[in-house]
């Protein structure tokens, strides 16, 4: 029996037997509005023939692939709602696809359900370990696939619809694989915060951060309140703070982060119009408001103790004081009035 083809979003898609599309970007053309996309791998055309029929006529949307390296290629392409993975195919097997998928941020996301006629523990065992969230035994029941999938969909769906919604408003936000700290998604402008305080990219967690979310996450299991990160660089800081749980509980889950960047410039500007001061003599003054010492300010401007100590002795001069503790308590008394945000 001949594969059958994907039903596709658009009828002047051509589709092949093997799964693969034409062209290779099928994402944007998917009506996800009104059907769930998925994708079943399998290298036996009467499983795909069973799956295919049965799933469209349920109403889902459904792609194809018929080998391993077709799989990753195809998932890849669609981002499916969720992937029907056959265990043992020749070449690259589903153990192997679900380890990529998952180490790659795009799909990370998408739950895997595999279908194996390997009944023994360690096969099904192997199967979780791997990335899949549940599992079908073979000959396949069409009726247990479809409830199945209805059960992994649900949640899949309330993700999508609350990463949707965070990057719609503009939002830095990230979700982190708790079980091995893996950044599984992440928001445009959350990728750029990430690589400029961090340097980093996912699918890697920066590791401040992760071993921030590892203390929220005992603090959190105390039933306490989580603390915020904060990350500086320079007078601009990025928070991080925990949003809520969006995976599966028994297994750690995915923790949504919400990232801010907040920039003291502008209290960097008005004191130094406040108190008639150079932009280098404000900037001392605001690194002593946050408690830095001489050393720490001439490491943070490029310069040396000595010549923050001149600039301090100036800035004491034009404002009348004799201490830092003075000084730092006029300054931060004039950006409470103008700025009543600042965290000194």
């Amino acid at each position: 029996m001949q594969a059958p083809l994907m039903k596709s979003a658009d009828p002047l898609v051509p589709a092949h037997a093997d799964g693969m599309p034409e062209p290779a970007d099928l994402h944007g053309t998917l009506d996800r509005a009104n059907s769930d996309v998925v994708l079943i791998v399998d290298d036996v055309p009467d499983n795909l023939s069973v799956l295919h029929d049965a799933l469209d006529e349920s109403g889902y949307t459904v792609l194809i692939a018929t080998s391993g390296e077709a799989a990753l290629m195809r998932a890849m392409q669609a981002l499916p709602d969720v992937i029907l993975l056959d265990a043992m195919m020749p070449g690259m097997d589903g153990f192997e696809v679900a380890r990529r998928l998952k180490a790659a941020p795009q799909t990370a996301h998408i739950p895997i359900i595999f279908m194996t006629g390997l009944t023994e523990t360690e096969y099904l065992v192997a199967a979780l370990e791997c990335g899949g969230v549940d599992y079908v035994t073979k000959p396949i029941k069409p009726k247990e696939v479809l409830a199945r999938m209805g059960v992994h969909l649900a949640g899949a769906r309330e993700r999508r619809q609350t990463r949707n919604a965070l990057d719609a408003f503009g939002y830095a936000t990230i979700t982190v694989r708790a079980a091995d700290g893996c950044l599984m998604w992440q928001t445009p402008l959350a990728r750029d915060l990430l690589e400029r305080y961090c340097s980093t990219h996912a699918p890697t967690t920066p590791p401040e951060v992760l071993a921030w979310l590892q203390a929220c996450l005992h603090t959190v299991a105390r039933g306490d309140e989580p603390a915020k990160l904060t990350l500086e660089r320079g007078p601009k800081r990025l928070t991080f703070r925990l949003h809520q749980q969006i995976g599966d509980s028994d297994a750690g889950g995915d923790w949504l982060i919400v990232m801010r960047e907040v920039s003291d410039t502008a209290v960097i500007e008005a004191m130094s119009l406040s108190f008639k001061l150079t932009a280098r003599e404000a900037e001392v003054l605001y690194w002593v408001v946050k408690g830095k010492t001489n050393k720490d300010i001439g490491d943070i401007l490029g310069s040396s103790p000595m010549t923050v100590k001149k600039h301090l002795e100036r800035v004491f001069v034009k404002l009348g004081v004799e201490t830092r503790t003075a000084a730092a308590g006029m300054a931060m008394s004039r950006i409470r009035q103008l700025h009543p945000q600042f965290e000194g």
